[in-house]
């Protein structure tokens, strides 16, 4: 870094003659300099406020005052600049001392030669000095607009998760009424028409219910990002029990052979809605893609419960996944397949309810031969409780074809 040119220097001292030796010093380094001379705290403080030094030369001892105070007078006036010491011989303690205090630095008077490199490298540190201090500024300024970023997108999503989940809740209402006035009106049809009409009832039914799988996605979706965690014991056996009561009326799981073995030696603590969530969706596919030229359809469902986790795996010998889709199928609205016209929301809503539970799931599937779930969801089970038992295998199962 090169000196500015016109280097403004304010000498703050009370001999005349040292005054002209540091000005011949600097002059024989080279240096291109305006010099201000003064030696009363009055005038040294009206320099301050007035001349816009780029460099502070002070003798220690002054007849009022002393470099000490003089530095401290810089500090109330916020005066940023080098502050030199130029003085006679003192002791090394008062050196260090005035270097803590906040000196740049300190020259004896017998060895002026060292003034032009000393202001050259007082200066320089300055810069990189306020450079920092500019630099910080801004990065406390870019994370404060950052944090209000933040603040303000967490405010609209809150916002748009209500919306989203106000407006698809109010429309599966309606949706549902519609459904009930086609069903009087078939009746009707059979009534009057022999029916005549029934092909395109079936039609608009399996629109309407199209419609209300995707409102309910859209719910579930919309819960699962908006509900806190709700930690309660769970009984698997009979949330996936009652989840394939559900699916007993879906198309095509009259076919299939379901099989659940429970191995539940401990309680297990988990989110029953979000678990009831996953199972719905899991179950709902493997029927929705079971493979109709396969005479011996299945859905085999296997639970293992420890103190720590629960090892469950959903294995299906459905139309399986292309190997190349298998890392998206769980993105939102992603469908490997036009089998079904499902919402593609179903596997999302699954891996989003799992990673809100702190668990993982994996994915493996062949086109043709079936696809396997495996999940390994975290056992919130109270330490009290859990200290007071052993893991044992208790074996619950059943199979039967729906």
């Amino acid at each position: 870094m090169k000196l500015k040119p016109e280097l403004k220097i304010l000498v703050l001292d009370d001999d005349v003659e040292d005054v002209e030796l540091i000005a011949w010093e600097l002059q024989k380094g080279g240096v291109n300099f305006q010099l201000r001379h003064v030696s009363t705290k009055e005038s040294f403080v009206t320099a301050l406020k007035e001349y816009n030094a780029d460099v502070i030369l002070s003798d220690h001892y002054l007849p009022q005052f002393d470099s000490s105070e003089a530095l401290q007078l810089c500090y109330a006036n916020k005066v940023d600049i080098p502050f030199i010491l130029v003085s006679g011989a003192v002791s090394e303690n008062f050196a260090n001392d005035t270097i803590k205090e906040g000196v740049d630095d300190y020259i004896l008077k017998t060895s002026l030669t060292r003034l032009p490199a000393a202001i050259n490298k007082a200066l320089k540190q300055h810069a990189l000095h306020r450079a920092k201090l500019n630099a910080d500024a801004e990065l406390k300024f870019k994370n404060n607009q950052l944090l209000r970023t933040i603040e303000e997108l967490s405010k609209i999503n809150k916002e748009l998760d209500t919306f989203v989940y106000s407006v698809s809740h109010n429309l599966r209402a309606p949706l549902m009424s519609v459904l009930g006035i086609l069903n009087l009106v078939k009746l009707e049809d059979q009534h009057n028409n022999n029916g005549s009409l029934s092909t395109y009832h079936a039609m608009i039914e399996e629109s309407i219910l199209k419609l209300d799988e995707t409102l309910k996605d859209i719910l579930d979706y919309s819960r699962n990002a908006r509900k806190d965690i709700r930690i309660e014991r769970v009984d698997l056996n009979r949330i996936i029990n009652d989840n394939l009561e559900r699916m007993r009326f879906m198309a095509g799981s009259e076919n299939i052979t379901q099989t659940v073995t429970i191995q539940e030696p401990v309680p297990f603590y988990s989110d029953q809605y979000r678990l009831s969530v996953v199972f719905n969706n899991l179950i709902s596919n493997a029927i929705k893609y079971s493979d109709l030229q396969k005479k011996n359809s299945f859905i085999e469902i296997q639970a293992t419960v420890s103190k720590t986790s629960a090892h469950v795996e959903i294995k299906d010998n459905g139309i399986g996944i292309n190997s190349d889709y298998i890392a998206k199928v769980t993105e939102m609205f992603f469908r490997a397949t036009d089998e079904n016209e499902g919402s593609g929301l179903g596997l999302y809503i699954v891996k989003e309810a799992v990673e809100k539970l702190h668990g993982t799931m994996t994915i493996e599937s062949e086109l043709g031969i079936g696809t396997r779930f495996v999940l390994d969801l975290p056992n919130f089970i109270p330490a009290t409780i859990a200290d007071h038992i052993e893991d044992k295998v208790a074996v619950k199962g059943q199979q039967h074809t729906s």
